[in-house]
């Protein structure tokens, strides 16, 4: 009788234990979720820093604007 009470015991903290694994992991997922989501947005900025947009130059030389009349 008692091993049947602890055979029964042993099964429903394997369930609880299950259950409790169970929620971890759907937290981790959450987790793990938000900090993919944060470190690509970072990866993407250092991207954008590495090639900065080419600025635009002036040309050589004098250049006269003739439509503005001062």
């Amino acid at each position: 009788m008692r091993a049947f009470v602890q055979l029964r015991e042993l099964l429903s903290s394997n369930k609880e234990l299950a259950r409790r694994l169970d929620q971890l992991e759907v937290r981790l997922e959450k987790k793990l979720a938000t900090h993919d989501d944060a470190i690509a947005a970072m990866l993407s900025a250092i991207r954008e820093l590495m090639h900065p947009p080419a600025k635009k130059r002036r040309g050589i030389g004098f250049t006269a604007d003739i439509s503005d009349p001062k």
